[in-house]
């Protein structure tokens, strides 16, 4: 009985085919094949958004604005 089981559970596995193994490889590769693209894609678009916003601070470092002095309004009684 025990023989029959071991038969029973290992059979389906040896039954597997070569072409059954290949495709679910080939599966596997086209899905993490994806996956990396999409990452590379995903790092390539942040890479361009922080050029793009070194670009504007670096165009507001050079306006800068001149000190105004906040104490001069009415509630401070003009001190």
């Amino acid at each position: 009985m025990l023989l029959n089981y071991i038969l029973g559970f290992l059979l389906p596995i040896a039954l597997i085919e070569q072409s059954d193994i290949v495709t679910l490889l080939i599966i596997v590769v086209v899905f993490f094949s994806i996956l990396l693209i999409l990452g590379i894609r995903k790092s390539y678009k942040l890479k361009k958004e922080n050029e793009r916003l070194d670009k504007i601070s670096e165009e507001l470092a050079k306006q800068e604005e001149k000190y105004k002095d906040f104490t001069e309004g009415h509630m401070y009684g003009d001190n």
